[in-house]
C-alpha cells in the first residue's frame, strides 16, 4: 500500500513538473513566435464540418506596427480601459461583474476579462466557463503577464481575436470587411471592430446595426481619454 501511495506522488509530481515547464516555456517561446493558429480556430472549424458547412479561416499575422494605431486604442476603450496600467486583472470590474450578476441572474451574465485574460484564453485554452477552464486562464495571465510586454499582448490580442465568423485578427476583418489592410483602417473602422467584441458572430462590422453603431459613436468618444492615459504613462516612463 504505500508503495502504490509513494508511486501515485511521484507520478502527481511528475505530471505538474512537466505541466509547469511545458506552459511556461511555451509562453515564453511566444514572446517571439507568432501564433498563427488557436484552439478556437480548430474548435469553430470543428463546429463548421458539424454543421455540414464549408470549412473558413481567414487569418493573415501582421506585426503591431502593420496594425493602425487606432486600433489598440478602439478595443482598450472597448474591453479594457485599464490594460496599460492592471497587471492581468481589473479587480474593480471583477466585483462589479461579480454584484451584479448576483443581483440580476436573470440577466445575461456581466463578464470582467481584461485583454491580457482574453489573450491567455485565446492561445493557451478553449471557450467555456468552468472552475478549471477558468483557474488555468488566470495561470496562463500570469505569465503572460510575467513574460510579455503589453506591446506583445496586445499584438498577439489582435492577431487572434474572433472578429466574425471564420475571421480571426486585425488584417482579416480589415481585408474582409473594409477591403483594405490592418495597417489602413480608420479611426471610424477600428471603433466599429472593437464594437463587434462581446460577440463578433451575432455583431457584424460589416453591416453594422443600429446598436452597433451607438457602441461606435461612445467608443470613438472614449478612445480620446484612453489615448490621453496612454500619452501621459510614456511621458512618465521617459521621465
Amino acid at each position: 500500500m504505500k508503495r502504490i501511495i509513494r508511486f501515485i506522488k511521484k507520478a502527481i509530481f511528475g505530471i505538474v513538473v512537466v505541466f509547469l515547464t511545458s506552459t511556461i516555456l511555451s509562453v515564453v517561446a511566444l514572446k517571439w513566435i507568432p501564433v498563427y493558429f488557436t484552439p478556437l480556430m480548430f474548435i469553430r472549424m470543428a463546429q463548421q464540418s458539424a454543421a455540414g458547412e464549408s470549412l473558413t479561416l481567414h487569418h493573415h499575422w501582421v506585426p503591431l506596427d502593420e496594425i493602425a494605431p487606432e486600433l489598440p486604442l478602439a478595443v482598450m476603450a472597448s474591453e479594457d480601459a485599464k490594460f496599460l496600467t492592471h497587471h492581468g486583472f481589473d479587480y474593480k470590474a471583477i466585483e462589479h461583474a461579480a454584484m451584479r450578476n448576483i443581483k440580476h441572474p436573470e440577466k445575461r451574465r456581466l463578464g470582467a476579462s481584461t485583454i491580457s485574460q482574453q489573450t491567455a484564453k485565446n492561445v493557451f485554452l478553449w471557450p467555456g466557463r468552468s472552475w478549471l477552464r477558468k483557474g488555468l486562464e488566470v495561470y496562463f495571465t500570469l505569465l503572460v503577464e510575467l513574460f510579455w510586454s503589453k506591446d506583445r499582448i496586445m499584438e498577439v490580442y489582435l492577431n487572434s481575436i474572433e472578429m466574425g465568423p471564420g475571421i480571426y485578427g486585425a488584417d482579416a476583418v480589415a481585408e474582409w470587411h473594409f477591403h483594405t489592410r490592418a495597417s489602413r483602417l480608420t479611426r471610424e473602422q477600428c471603433a466599429l471592430i472593437a464594437a463587434t467584441l462581446p460577440n463578433p458572430l451575432r455583431y457584424s462590422s460589416a453591416n453594422p446595426s443600429s446598436f452597433m453603431l451607438k457602441r461606435q459613436k461612445r467608443i470613438l468618444h472614449e478612445m480620446r481619454y484612453v489615448e490621453k492615459m496612454r500619452m501621459e504613462k510614456s511621458e512618465k516612463m521617459k521621465e
